[in-house]
């Protein structure tokens, strides 16, 4: 289903959007929140510079708006459609929901933003 090559690929693995060979963040593990967004400065495979310009992941935040919406509408659905719970409980599950899911998607969010501006190229070398 994942294939390299795929942007859909490259965003859910967090890996170099160019030549996806290698994690674009120091540490994988995403319950060690000091550290979920550090990220390496560039690829060792390729040489990508993943901060492209300064400021660069500043507009990953309205990637992350969005995100964080459809989670919480998600998260509404799921608790007063589907489980029938009030109001009152659907809205403290969807701030629950938003909490536990920070750290992944904070990752999502850049990794979908610097996919919509670097493409795969297979020819890349190492550099």
């Amino acid at each position: 289903m994942l294939k390299k090559g795929s942007k859909l690929y490259s965003i859910l693995t967090g890996t170099c959007p160019k030549c996806m060979n290698e994690s674009m963040y120091t540490d994988q593990n995403l319950l060690h929140i000091g550290s979920v967004l550090k990220m390496h400065e560039k690829c060792s495979h390729c040489g990508l510079k993943y901060q492209i310009e300064p400021s660069f992941f500043y507009g990953a935040m309205y990637v992350s708006y969005g995100l964080n919406v459809a989670v919480g509408i998600a998260a509404f659905i799921v608790s007063y459609l589907f489980l029938g719970a009030d109001i009152q409980t659907s809205f403290i599950t969807i701030i629950i929901t938003l909490i536990l899911l920070f750290p992944i998607v904070l990752r999502l969010s850049r990794n979908i933003y610097i996919n919509m501006f670097v493409k795969y190229d297979p020819k890349t070398k190492n550099s």
